[in-house]
Formats: C-alpha cells, structure tokens, sequence
C-alpha cells in the first residue's frame, strides 16, 4: 500500500456535521514508492462563525481565519492534488464527507477510494480496545508536534503507518489495505452510480429496474453498506444476482432514525409492490377474534381490521390475512385443547358438539364441564395470541434524532397506528389535528417490536391532550 501514491489528510471544522458545519483548516501530506514526497496545509474562511469550543479544541479563532481563502478560492489547487491517489485519513468518512460537501458547494465533483486508519488499526490490533488518534500516538510512540491542527495529525498518519509497516510486515499490512479496499463494483446497469452519495445514515433505498419497474424496497440504519451489500461479487442468493442484473436507478430516502425507516418500508412495499419484497403485504380481509374470558357462555368473533374497536385492543386475539386463515387457526387450538366447538364458535346448535362425539371435547356442550372453567383453557390457549394493549393513554409522538444532531422527526402514532411524520411544530399540529387512525398489520408489529426492544427509552411526547 505504501508503495502507491496516497494522500494522508486531516481537516479541521466548525462542527461535526459536514452538511452544515465547515472547514476550517486542510493538511495532507503527499506520498509515493513509501516515501513522503510533499506537504501541504492552509487555513480556510469558513464563512461562519467558529464556536467557542471549536476555538478552544483546535486553537483555530476566527481573527486566525477571517484573511484566509475560501474552500472556493483553493478547490482548484487541491482537487489536483487529491485527484487520482488513495485517501488515507482517520475516521475516513468524517474527513470524505466534508471533502465532498465543500467540492459540490464550489462545483466541482470528487471522489476518491478511501481507506480509515480507525479500521485498519482495529484490523490490524484487534486485542486492543480504542483506536482513537491519541491511543495510537500514546500505544505506538508517534510524536506529534501540534495535535488537532491539520497538518499536525496528517503527520501523525504517515508516521502511524511506518511504524505498523515495521512492526508487523509489509506484507501483513498489504493484506489488511487489500480487504479493507474491496469493494462491490456497481451492477452494469447502474454505470453511474456512486456508492459514496448514498449516505451513511438510516434510511430506505429503492431499486428500479426497466421502465422505472420498483424491484425491491429495504431499510437499514446505514443505507450506504447495505446497498453496497446487494452488489458483492459473491452473491449469496439468487434475488441478489437478479437485482443486480435488473437494477437501473437507485434512490434512498434519509430519516433520523430506525423507527422511521422501519415503518417507510412496510409503507412502501404496500404501496409499491415490489417484484423482490417476497412478502407482499394483501391485508383485504385483515381480521381478529374479539373475546372477553368474563363472558364464558360468549365464543369469539371474528371481526375484520375495518370492525376493530382500538379501544379494545387488548381483547383481540390474533391477526390473519383471511377468515379462512382465522378460522383454521381457532381450529387447530381447538384440537390441541380440547376445546368445544359450539362453544367456540366453530359450530352452532345445542347438544353435543362433533368434537365430543370424537372424544375430543371435555364436554362443555353436554354439561360435563362448566362455561367457566371452560373459559379459563380457552384463555390459557388464547394466551399466544392475544394483542398488546397500547401501553400509553393516548396519542403520542415518538422523536427521533440522527447522530449528527442535524435531522429530527415525531412520528405522530394512535393506537398502534401511523398517522404521520413531523418535521415541524407546523406539521405537528397539522397531523395531530386532522389525521384518522387507519389500522396496519405491519405497522403494528413494527411498533410493537421498536418499542418492547427499546424498553422505554425512547423519547415520547404525550399527544393526547
């Protein structure tokens, strides 16, 4: 790796995210046949201005800053620098993303293969715990002369990699690059497309095939792996091979989190009917049992998703697909009980049900046994199936934030249904105001997984009033 032409970087900013925040201060050092063939460092006018923790990190002021070029004024000069060589920075994305930004702010596209000292040093010294740049200057014995100054930690990296070379090999270290340089190359129908657009951030993403034919729709808390996933060289399984051979345009959708990517998928699929989302969701004759074990005499009825009474939700029991579906099931629990059929909806009339004939049912329907105590096994054999009750009095908002800080949004949900998201007090209002409950499968297992995972921990907003 050390025998290429590589670019060792740092950036200094204003703040942490790229899409807002700025660079302050840009350092390389330039390499080539392993040795260091160049340097090259300059402060940059963010345009805003610096806070005062910045200031106090990095020792960068906004007087140090107010006299030096603009990202526009030494684009030129440093896109010609980086073109063409392999990045080398630590915690890689960080530095790549600011990059990135600030090129497309001056107008001029770039891209690089880029390689992150934080996971070559956790690939190359797994035992270890931390990877930060003052672990590794303190655990490998690199000086630096001005940390958090750009120029200072570009330094730090090429020192950081002549040591790792005489430590462990020149040839260990080749093969770690090597695996952390692999990359799936995009689909031919896809000649465009480049991985580093697609953000590292929760999300949807959206494959399209001829004719803008939806393909597939999937989520994922960082959208750039997991579409770089579906095109690996070594297809695993057979829809991979035939997205990638399908696949013509690629689109995401950011949110700020998972839940928010969770329920736009189940969405989504439902809407678009993806030819590769194998489980379509048809929820026409979407029904449930409604029972209550305090009336014994009363078996369950089947009630559709348009009939549920969300209040009562915790008398529910099972969701199916069809009525067909909904009743085979309460016969099987039946069978396996030996529950009475009359008593359980699955015949009418007095007397003896057919499962007593058979020797099957413990006799509710003859008398030999109580409604009651038949109530109670029915209960027990409901047990697996009964709904969970919405466990807040009311509508909520559940928020989210992304890492950064920079994206926020309130899911606006009722009784286990979706109503919207807000990005705004604005459209908080407008959905809490005018939004109807409209009941969904999959939603409702969506939130009902989130929420029992996160035992709580998310942050809620009592909409109810």
């Amino acid at each position: 790796m050390l025998d290429q032409p590589i670019i060792l970087l740092d950036v200094e900013t204003t703040g942490a995210n790229p899409a807002y925040d700025r660079i302050t201060e840009i350092g390389l050092v330039e390499a080539d046949a392993g040795r260091p063939t160049g340097e090259w460092s300059t402060l940059v006018n963010p345009g805003v201005s610096i806070p005062p923790a910045i200031q106090a990190l990095t020792g960068i002021t906004n007087e140090m800053v107010a006299l030096a070029p603009t990202f526009a004024e030494v684009a030129e000069e440093l896109h010609r620098r980086l073109e063409g060589k392999l990045l080398v920075a630590h915690n890689a994305r960080f530095d790549y993303g600011f990059l990135r930004n600030e090129f497309r702010r001056a107008g001029v596209r770039y891209s690089a293969k880029l390689l992150c000292t934080v996971k070559l040093s956790r690939k190359l010294f797994p035992r270890h715990a931390h990877h930060n740049l003052d672990s590794l200057i303190a655990r490998h014995g690199v000086v630096c002369s001005a940390r958090h100054r750009a120029l200072g930690d570009a330094r730090v990296l090429w020192e950081l990699l002549r040591e790792w070379r005489a430590e462990i090999g020149a040839e260990t270290l080749r093969e770690a690059v090597t695996s952390l340089l692999r990359t799936p190359s995009a689909p031919p129908g896809l000649p465009d497309l480049s991985f580093d657009d697609i953000p590292e951030a929760p999300g949807v993403y959206l494959f399209y095939g001829e004719n803008d034919l939806p393909l597939y729709v999937g989520k994922s808390v960082n959208l750039r792996s997991r579409v770089m996933a579906h095109f690996a060289s070594d297809h695993r399984e057979t829809r991979e091979m035939r997205i990638a051979q399908q696949v013509r345009r690629v689109e995401w959708i950011e949110t700020a989190g998972e839940l928010g990517a969770l329920i736009r998928e189940a969405r989504l699929v439902k809407q678009l009917a993806p030819l590769h989302n194998r489980l379509l969701r048809r929820e026409a004759e979407l029904c449930s049992f409604h029972w209550r074990p305090e009336r014994p005499g009363a078996p369950p009825q089947l009630v559709s998703a348009r009939e549920i009474d969300f209040a009562q939700f915790d008398s529910l029991y099972g969701l199916f697909r069809s009525r067909r579906a909904a009743l085979e099931a309460l016969r099987e629990i039946a069978q396996a009980h030996g529950l009475c059929l009359i008593l359980t909806g699955l015949e009418k009339g007095r007397g003896p049900c057919f499962a007593h004939q058979l020797k099957r049912c413990h006799g509710a329907c003859v008398g030999k046994e109580s409604a009651a105590a038949h109530a109670v096994r029915l209960m027990r054999a409901f047990s697996g199936l009964r709904m969970q009750a919405w466990p807040f009095r009311g509508r909520i908002g559940v928020r989210e934030t992304d890492a950064s800080g920079g994206r926020s949004e309130v899911h606006v949900l009722d009784r286990w249904c979706y109503l919207g998201s807000a990005h705004s007090e604005e459209e908080l209002h407008e959905i809490n105001s005018g939004a109807k409950p409209v009941f969904d499968l999959d939603t409702y297992r969506v939130l009902a997984r989130f929420l029992k995972r996160s035992h709580g921990a998310v942050s809620v907003v009592d909409l109810a009033a």
